[in-house]
């Protein structure tokens, strides 16, 4: 197994993180090289996806047999779920997504899902945490591990070197700049490793020392 270090691209090879209860594994797909992640329950097999970005076939190939019970919509702009119709008809997965973008998604929500929710799988669970500003009803998924540091998928909210784009809208980076840095910089440990929607991952710690320079320029 290739050493893990989340960097993707189009058309190449998959990562896969290996965790002591979970696996990781870590596609980029689309025009727009959004990244989709399969997580593994390693004691169950239990898979869930977290955004049916786009490609489906390429989405289906690292689902493999297993199939999937679950896919997660990080939030509900167009990039995030091309393939979500086509991965839930051939996998019967449940649709997840939180509960202000569910309407925004053309795909059903069978499960809305807000702050401080648990989304379970096998052993294992994801919470939920609803951070407003890059759209109003995003998410980002939480695997707190027992045996290491703590695993975050933020979706589009937060990346290496900012926040998500709130496309100059003063209020909407307030509030997302807040739940930011309450949610996430104020709970969690440097060692926190972040898993974004688009490019390379990062860590908590990498990016901490920067809040007040964002928060200065504002986006």
């Amino acid at each position: 197994m290739t050493e893990y270090h989340g960097n993707v691209h189009v058309g190449g090879p998959v990562q896969t993180h290996e965790l002591a209860k979970l696996m990781i594994t870590k596609v980029a797909v689309g025009p727009m090289d959004n990244n989709a992640y399969l997580l593994r329950c390693r004691q169950t097999d239990e898979q869930v996806l977290i955004d049916a970005a786009n490609d489906a076939e390429t989405l289906l190939s690292v689902i493999g047999s297993g199939g999937i019970t679950r896919v997660i919509t990080t939030h509900q702009h167009g990039d995030h779920w091309q393939a979500l119709a086509e991965v839930v008809a051939k996998t019967g997965a449940t649709t997840v997504a939180g509960r202000e973008d569910a309407d925004g998604i053309p795909v059903p929500t069978d499960e809305a899902v807000g702050d401080g929710d648990v989304i379970k799988f096998g052993e294992l669970g994801l919470e939920v945490i609803h951070l407003v500003g890059h759209t109003p009803g995003s998410i980002a998924l939480l695997y707190d591990d027992p045996t290491g540091a703590p695993h975050l998928f933020t979706g589009d909210s937060l990346f290496p070197g900012g926040v998500g784009n709130t496309r100059g809208n003063k209020k909407n980076f307030e509030s997302l700049i807040h739940d930011v840095e309450t949610k996430l910089f104020d709970r969690l440990p440097d060692e926190t490793w972040v898993y974004p929607g688009h490019g390379a991952d990062t860590t908590l710690g990498t990016e901490r020392p920067h809040l007040p320079e964002w928060r200065a320029r504002g986006w």
